[in-house]
C-alpha cells in the first residue's frame, strides 16, 4: 500500500566535528550559503530539498547516508569542493548512458556523491 502524503526524501542530515568547516564545504559543493545556520544545526534548501549539519551527529548520534547531488560540470564541480576541503574518494566514472558519478569526503569522512547526467 502507498501513502499518498509521502513526498520522498526530503532531508539528508549530516554528522560533523566542527560545524564552521563543514559550512565551508557544504556552501561550496551546493554554490550557496545556508539558510539556517545555528550552533546546533546549518541548514541548505536545494530546490526542496533539506540539506543539514548536525554537530556531533545532534542528540540522535547520526552517521552520514551517500546524498547524490546533480551536477552540470562534474568536474568545475570537483574542483570547488576539493579546493574547500573535500577529497576525492572515487574519481568520476561512466556507468552507462552517458551518467557520471564520483564521490567525495568532507572534512569528516562523510561520504557525498555527484552525478552528471550527459
Amino acid at each position: 500500500m502507498t501513502d499518498s502524503s509521502v513526498q520522498g526524501f526530503k532531508t539528508v542530515l549530516h554528522p560533523v566535528s566542527d560545524l564552521a568547516k563543514a559550512k565551508g564545504v557544504y556552501a561550496a559543493l551546493l554554490g550557496m550559503a545556508p539558510q539556517a545556520d545555528s550552533p546546533y544545526y546549518v541548514g541548505f534548501d536545494v530546490a526542496g530539498q533539506q540539506i543539514g549539519l548536525v554537530p556531533g551527529g545532534g542528540p540522535q548520534g547520526l552517521t552520514s547516508p551517500v546524498a547524490y547531488l546533480h551536477v552540470p560540470d562534474m568536474e568545475a564541480k570537483l574542483a570547488e569542493v576539493t579546493a574547500a576541503g573535500a577529497t576525492v574518494k572515487e574519481a568520476p566514472h561512466d556507468v552507462g548512458g552517458g551518467r557520471r558519478v564520483a564521490t567525495v569526503t568532507d572534512l569528516d569522512g562523510n561520504v557525498l556523491g555527484l552525478i552528471q547526467d550527459a
